[in-house]
């Protein structure tokens, strides 16, 4: 069977036709992940500068909290200011370590993915492969 003019240009209109709505999704999709890495990127500054907001007056607190406790551990315990001083110490350290814990775990690489992008590709991926079927 041979195919006529007609059938070759309306072909090649429909391959042209394709290929922009492909490259105007990927388009699509591209400005949405730079749109969601952005937002992700700006949440983490923010945990990061309450991080640091907090860490200031935890410092602050601790010093005057370090001086009573090592104050009362001396006094209850019978203990010499150094003793007290030490078991003060890690007391804060374990309680600091458990800070630390917690704000990495907001700034881990998952939680800045984006995974609405990554989501939206697959479901675009899907529909493509669908429809060349």
């Amino acid at each position: 069977m041979l195919t006529s003019d007609t059938d070759n240009q309306s072909t090649l209109g429909l391959v042209r036709e394709a290929l922009t709505h492909m490259s105007s999704l990927v388009r699509s999709e591209v400005d949405l992940a730079r749109t969601e890495v952005s937002e992700n990127i700006n949440k983490a500054v923010g945990a990061l500068i309450a991080l640091a907001v907090a860490l200031v007056f935890a410092i602050v607190a601790l010093n005057t909290l370090s001086a009573a406790l090592v104050g009362w551990v001396g006094n209850i315990l019978g203990l010499s200011v150094g003793w007290s001083s030490l078991i003060v110490a890690v007391v804060f350290a374990i309680i600091a370590f458990a800070f630390l814990s917690k704000g990495k775990n907001g700034l881990k690489a998952r939680s800045l993915a984006p995974t609405r992008t990554a989501t939206n590709v697959r479901r675009d991926a899907e529909t493509v492969k669908e429809a060349a079927k």
